[in-house]
């Protein structure tokens, strides 16, 4: 990172001498970050790109662009980049990452990486039409080391840094792109991350409207903190997938409807690394109804192998609760304080998931019948759609907006919420990536109340 990292930001010093008092005047400049040359044409031609995109400036690009390894793409704040296709043969770009790629959006001005007609997308999301929301515009991005040549046989890659950036719409089919990864016409994640020695860091972003996992890790040193994840997967996917390899925190996210879990960890992926990663504070709300294989959707899911602890959830009205499944490591998870509510019998049936080995810890809060002990969200009816009538799988046009997105909706939780001052915060996040600086990660520790919105102001900051 150091290395091909630098800070063209100067300290400009202009003293000014008055006549009659010959006073010194410090004027300090605003930082600006900038990698390699600055991106002039707003077309990206496709192929090879590096440098830096301006703040302000909108972006296109129609085929795919590749980071090369050893070069960095560098997004400043308040950058939109657009895809321009449709997911079909040709029309389907995305950005391979060989080297390293940032996304620098900030709270004032965050960054965009979406599609052309993404305010059409999102109006038919709200109106509870999901055909182009889930049909996948463009490919996402891939980040891997680059294939071993001759010229290059030992390929680092390098990290992938996104800060306050929408990303939307990704998923288009593999029409043979990254046949390690994809088969022809499987669906690609929004994010594909995998390169065990590398971060990836993703902070106070939105992933909205993937056909299939909305990001995907084999490997790698991760810290996901404070995001926001909605319309994940079309009829099967999670928001989240950690596979072997995945070492890290996912903490204070808030994720709904989801088609599959909120969050998935499996040692499947055969690297030589285990899967081990922290989830606490998280929100999970409807997830898991559109998956229509047998006890498969839900939040929390543990497997083949993966470790970590599991502390501080809110889950509510999702299909099924923590699921750890046999050939889990469960020596090496801890769980408890998580907070469960259903509105239905069924739902309550399935907090800890059937097919499972998870059980009710001391500290957990639920549902005793159904609609008991409401979290009280400020401004979201959990009890508004008829759970008993449609226990699922439930396909996306039977799902109204209310269940699937955010819209208007508050997730905070009141002041008489029963999920006050109930979490665990005597432990300590992984903390593992190791960059540091203006790229580094922002690690929220465990927080007082259960879930991704705190009442002292940290946490999730949507």
């Amino acid at each position: 990172m150091k290395s091909i990292l630098k800070s063209l930001s100067l300290i400009a010093l202009v003293i000014s001498l008055a006549a009659c008092h010959k006073e010194e005047v410090l004027t300090l400049s605003v930082p600006v970050i900038q990698s390699g040359s600055l991106i002039t044409s707003e077309n990206l031609a496709g192929g090879s790109i590096k440098g830096t995109m301006q703040t302000g400036k909108t972006y296109y690009f129609d085929k795919d662009i590749t980071v090369n390894d050893g070069d960095t793409l560098l997004m400043q704040s308040g950058v939109t980049l657009i895809a321009v296709g449709d997911g079909t043969k040709d029309k389907a770009p995305q950005i391979s990452v060989h080297g390293t790629f940032i996304s620098l959006g900030t709270k004032e001005k965050p960054n965009f990486i979406t599609v052309q007609n993404a305010a059409t997308y999102h109006a038919e999301a709200s109106a509870a039409k999901y055909d182009n929301v889930f049909k996948g515009s463009w490919g996402g991005i891939v980040a891997t080391p680059a294939p071993i040549t001759a010229a290059k046989p030992n390929p680092k890659g390098g990290d992938v840094i996104i800060k306050w950036t929408h990303i939307e719409f990704p998923g288009a089919a593999s029409y043979g792109n990254d046949a390690a990864i994809y088969k022809d016409g499987d669906p690609r994640y929004g994010i594909y991350f995998a390169n065990i020695e590398k971060d990836f860091i993703l902070e106070d972003s939105w992933i909205f409207g993937t056909t299939d996992d909305g990001i995907r890790t084999v490997g790698g040193k991760i810290s996901i903190m404070r995001n926001t994840f909605e319309l994940c997967g079309k009829a099967g996917g999670e928001c989240f997938n950690m596979k072997s390899g995945t070492v890290g925190d996912l903490a204070y996210n808030m994720l709904i409807g989801s088609a599959t879990n909120a969050l998935k960890a499996s040692n499947s992926g055969g690297t030589t690394v285990q899967c081990n990663v922290n989830m606490y504070n998280n929100t999970m709300v409807n997830c898991g109804f559109r998956q229509t294989k047998t006890g498969r959707g839900g939040s929390i899911n543990y497997e083949q192998g993966a470790r970590g602890l599991i502390y501080n959830n809110l889950i509510a009205n999702c299909r099924f609760g923590l699921r750890m499944t046999t050939d889990a490591d469960l020596t090496n998870i801890a769980y408890n304080n998580q907070y469960y509510y259903g509105s239905t019998a069924g739902i309550l049936a399935q907090f800890l998931a059937s097919d499972g080995v998870a059980k009710v810890q001391t500290a957990d809060l639920k549902s005793a019948t159904a609609k008991d002990k409401n979290p009280l969200f400020f401004s979201y009816n959990l009890d508004q759609y008829d759970y008993a009538a449609n226990a699922g799988p439930i396909t996306a046009s039977l799902m109204p907006a209310y269940i699937t997105t955010i819209g208007n909706s508050n997730f905070g939780l009141q002041a008489i919420s029963p999920a006050h001052n109930k979490s665990k915060t005597d432990f300590a996040p992984l903390a593992l990536v190791r960059t540091t600086g203006n790229f580094g990660a922002t690690i929220t520790a465990p927080g007082n109340d259960i879930g991704a919105f705190q009442t002292d102001g940290t946490g999730n900051q949507h």
